[in-house]
């Protein structure tokens, strides 16, 4: 079959690999019908996440066709049409039967060498890396699905994969990244980063009851894309982000603040440069500029909500003033089982339809360029979805 593999550096290759086959009965095998480029697959095509190896298949937004299922899935059948998680969970062990999925304690195959980075290991992950269990992911024509007796979602007829396929990460991701607000109602909620995560945070967020959503990017199609969903706008590199929301906000600061950004984020100030210079050594592995702005921005006795992935080790990250300010901090991979049935339910009572985010499609086959137009923002693209 052919598959997206990642063999280093901005290097991803559309190669020839074996079809996977059913390696435990818990296993279905799926015909990839759509899958996407997200904003964290960024991280590894830019060599930031570490532990990935030549010829690892990357993705993991993905949803497709059941070709075969093991002995023990049951809830599955040949022909079947879902979604699948991109957190690989067992369904049964402490953190899952607390609805904490992404935190499996047995997903996870190599789950000691992500103990020695983190102290505990996350659940696996499609197509993340060897840290999170080297599965390989769903850029590709056919993908084993481990568990699939637990996280893969039928999907009803009636609706196109466009408008399902972002239930694999990014809606639930956006979606939680705003419940952990604690929205109230008059609440005004600042968002940092419109990419595709950002964006599913902004319409999240006034779902659940948010008065005021600001956004906060600095490409005007983002900046665009934000303002259909009634959300008030800044572009950072004509004005200071922070100061920005605390004026439009009478000076106390948004009730909440979500980093909708991450490892990579850019910035115009003396911290910016500095985080590139000490990532491009390795001297620090994420550039947390939009964590700084944000954490001194929310009001006292906020939230601050991270939905962007951090990897490793941040600088100057100012707690102190989360610390004096009383602030609330949630974060993590998202739960995504959590939220499928759920947003299910909005999308086919027409609350959402996630296809608005998508700007690009193109073939499996066309991934590399794919890569490098979604990286470099050419040709204003927010979303890939490729086709096998």
């Amino acid at each position: 079959m052919k598959a997206v593999c990642w063999h280093g550096a901005n290097d991803v290759r559309v190669d020839n690999v074996p079809d996977p086959t059913i390696i435990n009965p818990r296993d279905a095998i799926f015909k990839i019908t759509s899958t996407a480029i997200c904003g964290s697959d960024l991280h590894l095509y830019n060599g930031y996440i570490p532990t990935m190896q030549s010829g690892d298949i990357l993705g993991h937004e993905f949803m497709g066709e059941v070709v075969e299922v093991g002995s023990e899935v049951k809830n599955l059948k040949k022909g079947d049409r879902a979604v699948i998680p991109f957190t690989i969970s067992c369904g049964s062990c402490f953190f899952c039967n607390r609805d904490l999925w992404s935190l499996c304690d047995n997903s996870n195959p190599n789950a000691g060498l992500a103990e020695k980075i983190y102290g505990h290991s996350p659940a696996g992950l499609f197509g993340y890396s060897h840290l999170t269990g080297g599965y390989a992911g769903g850029q590709a024509e056919y993908v084993r699905v481990p568990f699939a007796d637990v996280g893969p979602l039928k999907i009803p007829d009636g609706l196109s994969d466009e408008q399902v396929l972002f239930l694999t990460d990014i809606f639930p991701t956006g979606y939680m990244a705003a419940e952990n607000c604690n929205i109230q109602p008059g609440d005004t909620v600042a968002v940092w980063g419109c990419g595709p995560v950002g964006q599913f945070a902004i319409r999240s967020a006034f779902m659940l009851g948010a008065d005021r959503v600001i956004a906060i990017d600095r490409f005007p199609e983002r900046l665009q894309m934000a303002a259909a969903a009634k959300a008030e706008i800044i572009n950072y590199e004509e004005i200071d982000a922070g100061e920005a929301v605390t004026e439009m906000t009478g000076g106390r600061g948004p009730d909440a603040c979500i980093d909708a950004v991450g490892m990579e984020a850019h910035g115009t100030g003396l911290d910016a440069f500095y985080d590139k210079a000490k990532q491009a050594v390795r001297l620090e592995s994420d550039r947390p500029t939009a964590l700084r702005q944000l954490i001194l921005a929310c009001r006292k006795g906020g939230t601050v909500s991270i939905p962007g992935v951090y990897g490793g080790f941040v600088d100057k990250v100012p707690l102190g003033a989360a610390f004096n300010k009383g602030l609330t901090m949630k974060m993590g991979q998202t739960h995504v089982q959590r939220y499928l049935r759920p947003l299910l339910d909005r999308i086919q009572k027409g609350e959402i339809d996630p296809s608005f985010v998508i700007t690009h499609r193109m073939n499996l086959s066309e991934a590399p360029q794919a890569y490098e137009t979604f990286k470099n923002k050419k040709d204003n693209c927010i979303k890939v979805v490729l086709k096998p």
